[in-house]
């Protein structure tokens, strides 16, 4: 299992909180290409496509004609200042990007190396192939589609932010200092938590589940001792809940809420990635 990341944890929520203050802003164009000249060297860039300030969820992904599903948790977000950043389904990645009309040209880009599900680590490398070069962008709805020049699709939706409080997080990795490692083997989906508005906090910890009080403070949450059950599971689902366990017992960790990621830290430096599983309100 590979653990050592190319991108610091701490630059994913950086970006992550950059994004969150880019999408509450308005503008006609993306990125560097905003002030290139035209094809014919004399008239106005083409108007870009509203593409920033965006978290676009990946729906799905089709390659010689052949439609995949995409993983929970991969998404696309375009920055003003043009860069791309996001997740594969499993691994995070960034790029330099231009958009000029319906063309957004994808530059070489950088990724974390954890190691995933095979079935996950299969689209990711398709979507990573797919997501480069020239695209055309199609966009209607609220729905964006990125065709390559050879005719592969990425389909997206634009997904709102997910609240703290009232989401089901689904934790996808276990944080120690700035470095993310993925979860053991086999427990992948099983542990997840969700605040409730009456102070609550429950959820699996990936093999017994549980309950307890959290407090919620500026950028601090204040957890009480973990009620849970006493079942025996196999051992990397107890390795899994004995990690979660030194995050979430009795203690105060520093929380980073990203579009639809959460990350809580603990004094010590652990912590645990996690990701929205249910949808966010609608207006």
């Amino acid at each position: 299992m590979r653990k050592q990341l190319s991108i610091p944890m701490n630059a994913v929520t950086a970006v992550a909180a950059v994004l969150a203050l880019a999408a509450c802003g308005s503008e006609s164009g993306s990125g560097p290409a905003d002030s290139a000249d035209g094809a014919d060297g004399g008239g106005p860039t083409p108007t870009a496509l509203p593409l920033t300030g965006v978290h676009w969820s990946v729906d799905s992904l089709t390659v010689d004609g052949k439609k995949s599903a995409a993983p929970a948790g991969a998404h696309v977000e375009i920055t003003p200042k043009g860069r791309a950043e996001g997740n594969y389904g499993c691994n995070h990645f960034g790029a330099d990007v231009t958009v000029k009309g319906d063309t957004i040209t994808v530059g070489p880009g950088e990724m974390t190396e954890m190691g995933c599900e095979e079935n996950i680590q299969s689209f990711e490398n398709a979507l990573r192939a797919a997501f480069f070069g020239k695209l055309k962008a199609k966009l209607s709805d609220g729905t964006l589609t990125l065709t390559t020049e050879k005719g592969d699709a990425i389909a997206l939706t634009a997904e709102r932010p997910a609240p703290l409080v009232g989401t089901e997080w689904s934790v996808t990795s276990l944080v120690s200092g700035e470095t993310a490692s993925s979860l053991p083997a086999g427990t992948e989906n099983k542990a997840h938590l969700t605040f409730g508005k009456d102070g609550t906090v429950r959820g699996s910890l990936g093999c017994n589940t549980f309950t307890s009080t959290a407090k919620v403070s500026g950028s601090k949450i204040t957890f009480g001792s973990l009620a849970t059950t006493r079942m025996l599971c196999p051992g990397p689902e107890m390795n899994l809940e004995r990690e979660l366990i030194k995050v979430l017992d009795d203690g105060t960790v520093t929380y980073e809420l990203g579009h639809r990621g959460l990350t809580l830290t603990a004094a010590n430096g652990k912590g645990i990635g996690a990701t929205a599983t249910t949808p966010a309100p609608q207006k």
